[in-house]
């Protein structure tokens, strides 16, 4: 398979899948957003198996195999050529100084999904995060690079990782308020046994909703934190990056914030966004204005 025809699957993977990344990604010239497709793809070929249906035993052989493949694409070689998220992602890696072992996160994180992972402390629930989604904000700078701007020194590189791994923390935690029904379902329980009971929350439930919804305001002014702290990396990103970035941020955002103006509104639909109003946020984040 050809690089070309590997990273058409891939976007098409992206478009048809990604309901709120798609918006930033499509702002990034041709060859950043093709890098990007590959990424998301592989990501989502990651999570699909966590999600599935397989037994666990099934599910890890899977997520070993992605291991391997992982490391391949690290040695620069691709262990299928034809398929297209390998391909595509390999010939990424050659463009870009992506840190293609950071994918071996993603699937770690996977591993405490398929594991039913209990979370004590919120640590626990940060150190989640950064497996499955701050590792996801270090691909991605590897895609964008690093600039100085005007007055400006371009930042280190590990400063700008720790940004990227800091927004990537924001998207997650974000993302599990968004969701705390439907993965209670999956039988699974991300923000903390600790955190819970200091709200009064039943064990291995999301009841009495009052408070809940306490909780949820709690988490989403932990997560404005981590996105106040993530979002210094806009400064250090070229415009059509900076645009893609804070397209994507600006959604999370105003998840968020809808979600702190209805702390209980989770539990009885899953928090969205309008194509509309994702798209003003994209309009907004090309003009340079703060998601």
């Amino acid at each position: 398979m050809t690089p070309e025809r590997a990273y058409e699957r891939c976007e098409r993977i992206t478009w048809e899948a990604a309901r709120n990344f798609a918006y930033g990604i499509r702002l990034l010239p041709p060859p950043k957003r093709r890098a990007m497709a590959a990424l998301y793809a592989m990501a989502r070929r990651i999570d699909d198996v966590g999600d599935g249906t397989w037994p666990s035993d099934c599910k890890f052989a899977e997520l070993e195999k992605l291991h391997g493949a992982i490391e391949s694409l690290r040695a620069g070689d691709v262990e299928d050529r034809d398929d297209p998220v390998l391909v595509a992602l390999a010939d990424a890696a050659e463009r870009y100084p992506i840190p293609v072992g950071a994918l071996h996160e993603i699937v770690e994180g996977c591993e405490m999904d398929v594991r039913g992972a209990e979370y004590a402390t919120m640590e626990d629930t940060i150190r989640y995060c950064r497996l499955v989604a701050g590792s996801v904000g270090r691909l991605s700078l590897g895609v964008f690079g690093i600039r100085g701007g005007r007055r400006r020194e371009p930042v280190g590189e590990s400063e700008a990782s720790r940004m990227a791994d800091d927004l990537g923390v924001a998207f997650q935690l974000t993302n599990m308020l968004r969701d705390i029904a439907e993965d209670l379902r999956m039988g699974r329980i991300y923000l903390p046994e600790q955190e819970r009971d200091r709200f009064g929350i039943e064990a291995g439930r999301w009841t009495p909703p009052e408070r809940v919804g306490a909780m949820v305001e709690y988490v989403a002014g932990q997560a404005s934190v981590w996105f106040d702290s993530g979002l210094a990396l806009l400064a250090h990103l070229d415009h059509r990056s900076r645009s893609c970035t804070a397209a994507m941020a600006g959604i999370y955002r105003r998840l968020l914030r809808r979600m702190r103006a209805q702390p209980t509104l989770p539990l009885t639909e899953r928090v969205s966004l309008p194509a509309w109003e994702k798209g003003l946020v994209a309009v907004r984040s090309i003009s340079g204005l703060q998601p």
